[in-house]
């Protein structure tokens, strides 16, 4: 039996949990060091008591940049078996987190095989589901009403959620003050606001904020505490809103760490790379060094089609500057739901952002697969090399699409390659191209 609410309660107790075990040996440090972390706030290990098939990961400070990718059932797209075989293809890759933004139908279904077969977290935006869930139209919806569909999820093991507390009137004034180009591009952002637009009422989220927070402690979720106001392109990047709103989540993030509730707290979706590192920086100053989840940021907004590559590069500054947690943006950004290779190319751009700006971090032993990379380089090992690469698959296929003459080589450089060329001269061979008869 527990003798403790949380992972947070657990650590200010001074209690060392199998979760934190598990979550030192993967981050090279001593539980202890794993258990402060926690109690200060700083990592997160979301881990539901209800979620038996979890791999605990922490998120935060001193730990390995994570990322997370969305999925789920659309209106438009009612293909389960499709969305499972994404699920599978992020574990296969190596994603520490899957969001179930499910909003079709009764989606709990759905997301109990997730629960019951993920070794990744699961985490749900349960403002989504809130429609299907209660079957009602947005307005005749009541606080009530929606803290009951947090607590379904919860129930069901959902390790994290996004709760958009932090738009509450206060923060929609300076959004309606300061007039944007793109307005509220947050989809659970824009239904609160409209709730709170058509019935004249505070956001339940905040106005029952502590109700929210004894629901989750209950179950030991992590609040992922959402950005209504993120800039949905560059050119509301930093604006009144977005920063109005992330003053109120850093009030938020300390009340709910004194109710023992583990907290992230999302960030900017669309950002020049210029504003990136301030942002990052002022994000963690206003809340309180808490995780830090960004989608992106998406640091140019005419790549349609692209957008995993744009997210990609403002993925690797944002961590390298104090990101903690990666969502990952997929070529179908802006146009439609992801298909399978949308959501495998998504996976592999949030990976390079997340890896490299480890490397840059001087994670421990980040560098070390890189350097094994290079090794087998140097000896033109390319079975090695296959097996190293993330997408080692894709690799032996371009290798394999245009045979180079001389095995050892590639098509690029054949005999001329630089590596066999350099080893040759050190092993005190002649280097030569040409055959006795002139011919090279």
């Amino acid at each position: 039996m527990r003798n403790y609410a949380t992972q947070l309660d657990a650590a200010k107790k001074g209690i060392i949990t199998r979760e934190m075990e598990i979550v030192a040996k993967k981050e090279y440090k001593t539980p202890e060091q794993i258990r402060e972390l926690v109690a200060r706030g700083t990592v997160c290990i979301p881990a539901n008591i209800n979620h038996t098939a979890l791999d605990p990961e922490g998120i935060g400070e001193d730990m390995r940049t994570k990322i997370n990718v969305n999925l789920g059932i659309s209106g438009d797209c009612k293909d389960y078996t499709m969305e499972m075989n994404k699920v599978k293809m992020a574990i296969e890759y190596g994603a520490e987190a899957i969001m179930d933004l499910s909003n079709y139908g009764k989606t709990n279904t759905f997301r109990k095989e997730l629960v019951a077969m993920s070794p990744a977290m699961i985490g749900t935006v349960p403002m989504y589901d809130a429609i299907g869930y209660l079957e009602k139209d947005l307005m005749q919806i009541t606080a009530k009403e929606f803290l009951e569909v947090v607590e379904a999820h919860a129930k069901e093991g959902v390790d994290f959620m996004t709760i958009h507390a932090g738009i509450n009137k206060r923060a929609v004034e300076s959004f309606k003050r300061d007039k944007r180009r793109m307005n509220i591009v947050s989809r659970g952002g824009s239904l609160l606001f409209a709730w709170m637009e058509m019935t004249g009422n505070e956001n339940p989220f905040y106005e029952f904020y502590d109700d929210v927070l004894e629901i989750l402690r209950k179950y030991d979720v992590t609040i992922s505490l959402g950005d209504a106001l993120r800039p949905g392109c560059n050119d509301d990047a930093t604006d009144a809103g977005q920063i109005a709103e992330l003053i109120e989540l850093g009030y938020l993030t300390k009340r709910a760490w004194e109710k023992d509730v583990q907290v992230m707290v999302e960030g900017p979706g669309h950002m020049a790379i210029d504003e990136i590192a301030a942002n990052m920086k002022l994000q963690k100053r206003l809340c309180h060094n808490a995780p830090f989840y960004v989608l992106g940021p998406i640091v140019t907004d005419i790549f349609p089609g692209y957008d995993h590559i744009t997210s990609a590069i403002g993925g690797a500054i944002a961590a390298s500057n104090g990101a903690d947690f990666l969502c990952y943006v997929t070529p179908a950004e802006h146009l439609r739901l992801p298909d399978e290779a949308d959501v495998k190319e998504g996976i592999i751009a949030s990976k390079i952002a997340a890896h490299a700006a480890d490397i840059a971090n001087k994670y421990p032993h980040a560098r070390d697969i890189d350097n094994a990379m290079s090794d087998a380089r140097h000896a033109l090992d390319w079975e090695k090399m296959f097996e190293l690469a993330v997408d080692g698959k894709k690799a032996r296929e371009y290798y394999e699409s245009v045979p180079p003459a001389e095995r050892h080589t590639c098509s690029m450089c054949g005999k001329m390659c630089a590596v066999r060329t350099t080893n040759m001269i050190l092993d005190g061979k002649k280097v030569e191209f040409c055959k006795e008869d002139g011919s090279c």
